[in-house]
């Protein structure tokens, strides 16, 4: 037996041999004045205190090892690299570093050894906030398809370590009686016991969990266009308003976009949860009503509207779509919001919020902040579907000055559209392309109390190198404080039967 555990004992000792090499500072380096090149980049950002390690490879082809020495007022932390020059931060010890060094900065300084040599790389900051984040994001995972959709699914992520979950999933292959999309989930108040998001195609409707009983439900009626689409889960009300949409695509022949999804119509719906019944909102036909969002006090229901391009171009119902196809870089949506009553649940007229079109630029997706003073959007140069626009920014609108203005920090020379806030008002996280121009990854941004958004940060993975090996995108980021309730096995039993 002992024989037995001497051995057992050799080979961990190997095996972390080979998988680590120095685990101290070196007592010699020579500093450079190269920046270390590192993916991803965490260099002078502003972190949440209970953010997972942020792992990182260094990007250096003469280093044959790496420390990283994270220090500050408040403790220190000395992580080894691995022979792929990869940090693996432990989790415990990355939770307590941040921790005591909470509204504070910590100094990060990489050494690496160059043959018989260690040298050291400029140091960079971490910042790290007082305030959280919200511990879950939740995200669609799908490959850049077009036509057919498989092997995709709804998954959260717990951000305080590197636990992924399916919410659920479809069939791992393509499969005609199967097959079917999920897309558009949607929470009340950042909580997962009122949620919903949709399956398309075979078994289709919408799912809703209410009070953790999930149903599936089918939004639709003789005078309203198609299925509920976008949703937004009122505040505090079993309410969800939709937009209900007749949605086409193109894809373009000489552009550097690749494709262009637009709406020939579009409307908005008010669905009660409770009664399973649905009526009209706004559905002019000179108008294109997309996108609705709640303010976090219900009083105000925003979303987007365009106007018909070339409205002296008459074309029957069959051919709009042509038309639309045809006009597609002079449909511009403006932000606007309707007065609500919830007593009464009756809307007041509409009101101008965001005027866009006469800037010929484009908003989607608005987002009000959790205290009630900024909205959020994605604005482009046309059109409403911003994940594929390359001109794609965040932009902001300080609803007590009426102040307008770019989140230059945050924003990037490629895709940056689908956003939400954190419960406290103080994170921002969105989809962007930034890394690679083809797959939408989740960055993190903190947003002071000064209305002013800091750089922006990948989702940090236990593999750094993760965010290349996979491909697939991440669509819809929504943060919520708690976790999906609702098992994939319940989820499933409901959307067949």
């Amino acid at each position: 037996m002992k024989k037995t555990l001497s051995i057992l004992t050799l080979w961990v000792i190997l095996l972390s041999a080979c998988g680590r090499k120095a685990q101290s500072v070196p007592s010699e380096s020579t500093p450079i004045r190269q920046e270390a090149d590192i993916y991803p980049d965490y260099k002078d950002v502003v972190i949440p205190p209970n953010i997972a390690p942020l792992n990182f490879m260094l990007c250096d082809s003469l280093a044959q090892d790496m420390v990283v020495l994270f220090k500050g007022a408040g403790g220190e932390l000395v992580v080894g690299g691995k022979n792929d020059l990869k940090t693996d931060i432990d989790t415990t010890a990355w939770r307590s570093l941040l921790r005591e060094n909470k509204a504070q900065s910590i100094r990060v300084t990489i050494f690496a050894r160059h043959d018989d040599k260690w040298v050291s790389y400029p140091p960079y900051t971490l910042h790290v906030a007082q305030e959280d984040i919200d511990p879950y994001l939740s995200y669609r995972l799908i490959e850049p398809g077009y036509e057919l959709y498989r092997q995709l699914g709804l998954y959260q992520r717990n951000l305080t370590n590197f636990d992924q979950q399916p919410i659920y999933e479809n069939n791992r292959s393509y499969d005609e009686e199967h097959n079917h999309c999920v897309n558009c989930h949607n929470y009340q108040n950042y909580s997962t016991k009122n949620m919903l998001f949709h399956v398309r195609a075979q078994h289709g409707g919408t799912i809703i969990v209410n009070n953790g009983k999930a149903r599936k439900v089918q939004i639709k009626g003789d005078s309203i266009l198609s299925a509920g689409v976008y949703p937004s889960w009122h505040p505090t009300q079993n309410l969800v308003a939709f937009s209900t949409n007749i949605t086409g695509q193109t894809f373009h022949m000489k552009s550097r976009e690749k494709i262009e999804v637009l709406d020939e119509r579009s409307d908005l719906l008010l669905y009660d949860v409770e009664k399973d019944h649905v009526r009209l909102v706004l559905n002019d036909k000179k108008e294109l009503e997309t996108f609705p969002a709640w303010s976090p006090d219900g009083k105000y229901l925003y979303y987007c509207v365009a106007k018909e391009p070339a409205p002296e171009e008459t074309v029957p119902d069959s051919l709009l779509g042509m038309k639309m196809m045809r006009h597609y870089d002079s449909i511009f949506y403006d932000i606007r919001r309707l007065p609500f009553d919830a007593a009464k649940r009756s809307f007041g007229p509409s009101e101008p919020v965001v005027d866009c079109a006469n800037r010929h630029r484009s908003a989607s997706f608005p987002r009000v902040s959790p205290d009630g003073r900024y909205l959020l959007w994605a604005e482009a140069d046309y059109g409403q579907f911003h994940i594929w626009h390359h001109t794609a920014d965040l932009f902001v609108k300080n609803l007590e000055t009426d102040s307008i203005y770019a989140l230059e920090e945050a924003n990037s020379p490629d895709v940056d559209s689908y956003h939400t806030w954190s419960s406290n008002g103080r994170w921002i996280v969105f989809s962007s392309r930034r890394m690679d121009g083809n797959y939408t990854r989740p960055f993190i941004a903190y947003f002071d109390r000064q209305g002013r958004a800091h750089k922006a940060f990948c989702l940090p993975q236990r593999d750094p190198e993760h965010n290349i090996l996979l491909l697939k995108s991440y669509n819809v980021p929504e943060l919520t404080k708690d976790a999906v309730r609702t098992t994939p096995a319940a989820l499933k039993k409901v959307i067949y039967e």
